[in-house]
């Protein structure tokens, strides 16, 4: 295999190790390492079984509609077990071009701790055995690059300066629009809350996914989080029906004092936050500082993708949330996998001991639904009960 050198300086045989390292522990079919230009990813090297998979090293692909942009914004954990399953990936045009069955991904970071390219391991079956282990493995391999990275020779480059200007003016448009998506009691059908989800119909780069990873890229997260926070918040205080409207902020947000501000502002809506299970907590202590101080206002606190990701269970051990929600990797298959019937009659057990209300998300059919009815899961959120709809379509 031809080894390819890239601007970075990346030695190939050495990085080819680490990916066959990687792609063999996992035991999936392919790896890579990637870096971004802007808008698209250049594929440096590569292992396995590339042409079963339609991979080449020197392939460049746009980020739109990749797992990559989606994994750094947190639209997706870094492990996902059935890709043509998930109503998160299997609808992506490159699931089906590369036939992705399942897929493990963590990012390269340069000095200042941005993304500036990916290492993903990828094979056509699904990945029944791939765990929160499989994405600290892969995490660790992309660190090792990370650092060879940093102490090379100079990145390709990149106008960071014109994207950072791009991100501002939209960001300075202020064009956002919030969809809803209903919590209901699966016992009865009865809808109990939203969930709201930003779409952002002024931008013209890659998607939703794409914008949050761009401007998590430039320095700018906290400020686009901010602004989809305060259009949810817009929404909120509009609805008739005192449900509870939840925001999905990352841990980052959740500490900057403008965004903590925004939330304990006095309203008459009830409110909760969701973190991302798979986001990374630096200090625990200083977000639960932030959580007592949501909960003193009534704000409750949700943990999010709970069963997938970079922390595993360590986010609701240290977090003891007011609602744990239950990765679609655990829900999607469940009345057919002892093993996730089994995890989730765990989840409800603890869920029962620190009063904690579970909430199973990305349930799609009745025999999901039933089979988490008698597990004991009660309330659900899923395209079964309702898709993302604007906030005006939804009659509350």
């Amino acid at each position: 295999m031809t080894c390819v050198e890239d601007e970075d300086g990346l030695d190939g045989e050495w990085v080819h190790w680490l990916l066959d390292a990687a792609r063999a522990r996992l035991g999936m079919d392919i790896a890579w390492v990637s870096v971004f230009t802007e808008g698209r990813q250049l594929i440096t090297s590569a292992v396995g079984d590339l042409a079963g998979m339609n991979v080449r090293e020197g392939m460049s692909a746009p980020l739109e509609g990749s797992y990559c942009v989606r994994v750094l914004s947190g639209q997706l954990p870094p492990v996902v077990t059935g890709a043509a399953r998930d109503p998160r990936t299997r609808d992506l045009g490159i699931t089906a071009e590369l036939g992705i069955g399942s897929y493990v991904g963590a990012p390269v970071r340069d000095a200042d701790h941005r993304p500036v390219g990916m290492l993903c391991c990828l094979s056509r079956e699904a990945g029944s055995h791939l765990d929160g282990d499989s994405a600290r493995t892969v995490e660790l391999l992309a660190d090792l690059i990370s650092d060879h990275l940093r102490n090379g020779p100079p990145g390709a480059a990149r106008d960071l300066a014109a994207r950072r200007a791009r991100v501002r003016e939209f960001l300075a448009s202020g064009a956002v629009v919030t969809h809803l998506q209903p919590v209901v009691d699966m016992t009865s059908g009865v809808v109990v809350g939203h969930e709201a989800l930003s779409r952002f119909p002024g931008w013209t780069g890659p998607g939703v996914a794409g914008l949050f990873s761009e401007a998590a890229a430039v320095g700018l997260g906290v400020e686009l989080e901010l602004l989809a926070l305060r259009a949810a918040l817009d929404v909120a205080d509009g609805l008739s029906a005192p449900l509870p409207v939840a925001v999905n902020l990352s841990p980052e947000a959740l500490l900057a004092d403008p965004v903590l501000h925004l939330l304990l502002e006095p309203r008459d809506h009830p409110l909760a936050v969701e973190i991302t299970e798979h986001s990374r907590i630096d200090d625990y202590d200083a977000v639960l500082v932030a959580t007592t101080r949501l909960r003193e206002r009534g704000i409750g606190v949700s943990v999010d993708d709970a069963g997938a990701g970079y922390a595993s269970l360590r986010h609701i051990l240290r977090l003891r949330p007011d609602v744990i929600k239950l990765d679609i990797g655990l829900v999607m298959g469940v009345h057919t996998d002892l093993a996730r019937q089994a995890m989730t009659s765990a989840m409800v057990a603890f869920a029962g001991e620190t009063g904690a209300r579970l909430v199973a998300e990305g349930v799609e059919d009745e025999a999901e639904r039933d089979a988490l009815l008698g597990r004991g899961v009660r309330f659900g959120q899923g395209y079964l009960f309702g898709r993302p709809r604007p906030a005006e379509e939804v009659l509350v």
